[in-house]
């Protein structure tokens, strides 16, 4: 009997695992025919630009896109790679493509080198600049005044000319200013200016409301100018700024500054060395994967960390000082408060742009911004701003309003945006040399000059200090969402998902970063525009890109998972 019900049983068993084998290969059936559901485009960018999602989509390819760099496996030819300087595929405009107001999803492989000589750049890409409208899909990095004020943060955003009123978010300390931004780990930093006899400069990170905690003192000085962001640590750069070169009475504490130091906890700095002869760092910035920093005053000074204290002499052009800094296509280039030049540095010399804008005009050279793939550059005293169109190319594009210089600048959402003096005001920049003015953020009374001084990327919005009163103001551009961390180099899966009600953000199949869209924001993205791939308006992509999807649904997180593990 006991023999009869074993043998049953093992029939039984054998039964129903024979039985679950169609049932499993459905499963893996469904779950093929779901990650095809939806596919509005897919480029697979193995071999070929070819959009394989089964709508024949047309594409075009600009400039050479390189199919013998490695995929994840390093296989020839399965993965594109983009140069970052004018390499791009276009996707020309098809009803399959028009997103409207429903939910959608992009996702792909990216790759990118550890130490970078220019800027991420975009993705994928659906913006036109005149209506304000479409979506972008990039790896953002945005060097703003003294400092990268973002670095290599995927970002996702939204517009159908939707924007907010600039908001005041507070002020930290007692600041007169705030130099330097920046967006780490997930927090908004700034370094201020304290110009009181017994105060100093002090970084604060933004705890929302208007509130800033306080993360300590770095040294005696009055100011922390900048920041900088090497390989996962936060750097500050000290100075005894010259309130007087505001127009303001000088400050009570003339402690210098000129160090450095890198941020272990709140109240906790390490000191990593003194740039010699320096007493105010003039910017920050990482290129090639090392740290440089410059001198805001006499001697000129540019230098090279080299880890502990060690800091090493690379140089300056022509014995000009060079003080704000940006990285793109291959160089860092430098503005010049001697005179109206941009210089750009290879890693080993320096070469002079050329004069920006007439010479007896504009005699210094403040913050960059890259837009659309060229760089920027602001001055004073003509309060204009030019594009880099090559060595001794300056085109003017502009000025904003009837004002005398140009401070911060920055690409938001697909806006690039300027700030002011005297007014400390802020613009929007329309196109060709036309620029809109937004507000006039600083409104302090009986002084001769207000700056809207530097910008930086945090949840979602744009946010600019200003002197002399303190506060910092933000502003948002439609709706858009931003990775906390820097994406890692190598390969990595990326995904945003636009749902009526929500923005998310995925790295790995895994969410990063999600933003609620209010009911009261109505986006409609239909556009006659092409997509994209490998640029917008922030750069070209510096990298490369394989299995590039747009979906006309909302994906669910285990069909992300599923895309992210192939």
């Amino acid at each position: 009997m006991i023999s009869s019900l074993k043998a049953c049983s093992f029939m039984l068993l054998f039964i129903g695992m024979y039985s679950c084998s169609p049932c499993h290969a459905q499963v893996q059936k469904s779950n093929t025919m779901s990650l095809t559901r939806g596919l509005a485009g897919y480029w697979k960018l193995s071999g070929d630009i070819m959009d394989r999602s089964g709508n024949n989509l047309n594409t075009v390819m600009h400039g050479t896109v390189q199919f013998n760099d490695g995929g994840t496996k390093d296989k020839k030819g399965s993965a594109g790679g983009f140069d970052g300087h004018s390499t791009w595929i276009e996707v020309l405009s098809n009803p399959k493509l028009q997103l409207g107001s429903g939910d959608f999803s992009v996702a792909a492989w990216i790759y990118t080198d550890n130490t970078l000589k220019d800027v991420p750049g975009d993705i994928i890409s659906q913006y036109d600049p005149s209506s304000r409208r479409g979506f972008h899909l990039s790896l953002k990095s945005n060097d703003a005044t003294t400092n990268p004020a973002n670095s290599r943060q995927l970002d996702f955003g939204i517009d159908d000319n939707i924007s907010s009123q600039w908001v005041d978010h507070g002020k930290p300390g007692n600041a007169l200013l705030a130099f330097g931004m920046i967006d780490y780990k997930g927090h908004l930093y700034a370094g201020t200016c304290e110009a009181g006899a017994n105060e100093r400069g002090h970084v604060y990170r933004y705890s929302g409301g208007g509130k800033w905690v306080d993360c300590g003192f770095l040294d005696s000085s009055n100011s922390v100018v900048a920041f900088a962001v090497l390989n996962g640590d936060l750097y500050a750069g000290t100075g005894r700024y010259r309130v007087g070169g505001s127009s303001l009475p000088e400050s009570e504490n003339t402690k210098p500054g000129g160090r450095i130091f890198r941020y272990i906890a709140p109240d906790k700095w390490e000191d990593c060395g003194q740039i010699p002869e320096v007493d105010c760092i003039g910017g920050m910035v990482v290129f090639n994967g090392k740290l440089y920093a410059t001198s805001m005053k006499s001697p000129a000074s540019f230098y090279r960390y080299e880890g502990g204290k060690k800091w090493v002499n690379c140089g300056v052009p022509d014995g000009k000082r060079v003080i704000n800094m940006a990285v793109y296509n291959g160089y860092l280039y430098a503005t010049s408060w001697d005179w109206g030049h941009v210089y750009r540095y290879d890693g080993s010399t320096w070469t002079d742009c050329g004069q920006v804008g007439e010479e007896k005009v504009n005699t210094q050279t403040y913050a960059f911004a890259v837009y659309e793939g060229k760089l920027y550059v602001a001055t004073w005293a003509s309060g204009r701003v030019y594009r880099f169109d090559g060595i001794n190319q300056w085109k003017d594009v502009g000025r904003l309003g009837q004002e005398l210089e140009v401070m911060g600048m920055l690409v938001h959402n697909g806006r690039l945006l300027g700030g002011t003096l005297p007014l400390g005001e802020v613009y929007s920049y329309e196109g060709d040399t036309t620029w809109l003015r937004m507000d006039q953020l600083d409104k302090t009374p009986d002084v001769k000059y207000r700056r809207a001084w530097t910008m930086a990327e945090h949840d979602g919005k744009v946010f600019c200090s200003t002197l002399p009163s303190g506060k910092i103001y933000g502003f948002e551009a439609g709706r858009s969402v931003m990775s906390p961390n820097e994406v890692p180099s190598g390969w990595q899966h990326v995904a945003a998902i636009k749902t009526a009600g929500r923005l998310r953000l995925f790295i790995n199949g895994r969410l990063v970063n999600e933003t609620p869209i209010p009911a009261s924001m109505k986006f409609d993205l239909n556009s006659e525009l092409p997509i994209k791939i490998g640029f917008g308006p922030n750069d070209y992509f510096n990298g490369r890109m394989r299995e590039v999807r747009l979906y006309n649904r909302a994906l669910n997180e285990g069909e992300i998972k599923k895309l992210s593990a192939k």
